[in-house]
């Protein structure tokens, strides 16, 4: 069954080329669609196109294929062109008439847009409780490596201390940023298309406000016209939020594979967490660390893929954005999995705090000799000097008068800052 059938056959060729990947990718949407046509169903009731009795017959039979998708037992049989199809031939081979009407004043432009706002919309509120679980993690190890010095690195090479507790909680401040994105994208997703027909509304009297609160958006596109520009601009958002992320846990990753080696030494992971070598029996490697950094670094791209795909094409419905859930869902599916991985992870790292005791970080001390200098009334630029001069002709004696005490005591204010920065970005999401 098509949508647009109109009782003429259509070359088979043609048929499996324009599905495409539909009927596997609507699975997403299925939920979501069937949600929308409920509302619609109750709309049309509303303003006089559908009797109370088949309003009636299409929300239950509406409600049959919800708990189907529950379940999991929905399925999309190849005879369907996509979701839409199965779910308009299910309630006119239960209803009949009725279920026939289920389309009134609606194009499948519109249909296919409310659902994924929707669909959208969940899916940012759920990878947002993934990400704020994971920063959280990184804060509860950051306040327990808050005193444990290592080499902070610049170039390459050992430039000044820094601690374990500064590194998690970097991290964890950053991806705090990162979440700023997934507003913009929630706000962008929290808009009512429905109603916008093919792009140039509808003559009948329909409600377009009804069907808004119905679904819990917190407003509507007005211009049926910008309803249908703004499909691909909502999955730019979406993309955009989840590529800034894993920008980050890119960075995180390769630090840790790096760190991991036997040249730093800064951690360790439990062996049950490591895979080995086919060849070489000594090897644990980190490849939950380098398969987290090659996905995050393959989402980064899909913000591109997404404007090669739409970008150029004027206004109105083109088959084009079809491709558009091609690109998109499958990575973001990707991403809840990196994310639940490194939360798994992260706990289990284990920190290697006798790394700093190794007399080739001596000369990271070099900033708190000459700050000791300029305490006693040495100018800066003399201090830098001598003890630049000390290092290279090796006679240079580090200033291990550091204390982990004042990494601390900057971390613990540094961290309760970071927690409530974080409340405040989870306080002002969940208020949207």
């Amino acid at each position: 069954m098509k949508l647009w059938d109109k009782g003429y056959s259509v070359n088979e060729k043609i048929v499996q080329f324009t599905v495409g990947k539909d009927r596997e990718l609507d699975y997403y949407i299925a939920k979501y669609d069937i949600l929308a046509s409920d509302a619609h169903a109750k709309m049309l009731k509303k303003v006089g196109l559908l009797s109370a009795e088949e309003q009636q017959q299409l929300s239950e039979g509406l409600g049959e294929l919800l708990h189907q998708v529950e379940q999991g037992t929905f399925i999309i049989e190849e005879e369907f062109e996509d979701v839409h199809s199965k779910i308009e031939l299910y309630l006119t081979d239960k209803y009949g008439d009725a279920g026939k009407k289920i389309h009134t004043a609606r194009s499948r432009n519109d249909q296919v847009l409310v659902a994924i706002q929707l669909f959208f919309k969940d899916y940012l509120k759920d990878t947002h409780k993934k990400v704020v679980e994971l920063i959280e993690i990184l804060l509860q190890k950051a306040q327990q490596h808050k005193d444990d010095i290592f080499p902070g690195y610049t170039h390459f090479q050992a430039a000044m201390p820094s601690s374990f507790g500064l590194w998690f909680s970097a991290y964890a401040e950053i991806l705090t940023t990162d979440l700023f994105n997934f507003e913009s994208a929630y706000l962008t997703a929290d808009q009512n298309p429905l109603g916008s027909g093919a792009g140039y509304g509808s003559s009948f009297p329909i409600d377009r406000e009804f069907t808004t609160k119905e679904l819990n958006f917190s407003q509507m596109l007005v211009s049926s016209v910008s309803a249908q520009i703004l499909r691909g601009k909502t999955e730019k958002s979406i993309a955009n939020a989840i590529s800034s992320v894993a920008s980050t846990l890119s960075k995180m990753s390769y630090d840790l594979v790096m760190y991991n080696s036997q040249d730093l030494n800064f951690v360790s992971l439990p062996k049950e967490l490591t895979t080995g070598s086919s060849i070489m029996p000594h090897k644990k490697n980190p490849d939950v660390f380098e398969l987290a950094r090659a996905h995050c670094n393959k989402i980064q791209s899909v913000p591109n893929e997404l404007v090669i795909v739409s970008n150029n094409l004027p206004s109105g419905y083109h088959r084009d954005f079809q491709i558009l859930k091609e690109v998109l869902f499958e990575p973001m599916m990707q991403f809840h999995t990196i994310l639940d991985i490194l939360t798994f992870a992260i706990p289990h790292i284990e920190v290697k705090k006798e790394s700093i005791n190794q007399a080739k970080y001596n000369p990271i001390y070099t900033v708190e000799n000459i700050n000791q200098m300029i305490q006693q009334g040495a100018p800066f630029r003399d201090a830098y000097k001598e003890v630049g001069i000390s290092v290279d002709k090796g006679t240079y004696i580090p200033n291990k008068e550091f204390k982990t005490s004042h990494i601390g005591s900057i971390h613990n204010i540094g961290l309760e800052k970071i927690q409530e920065k974080l409340e405040t970005t989870k306080n002002r999401f969940n208020s949207l």
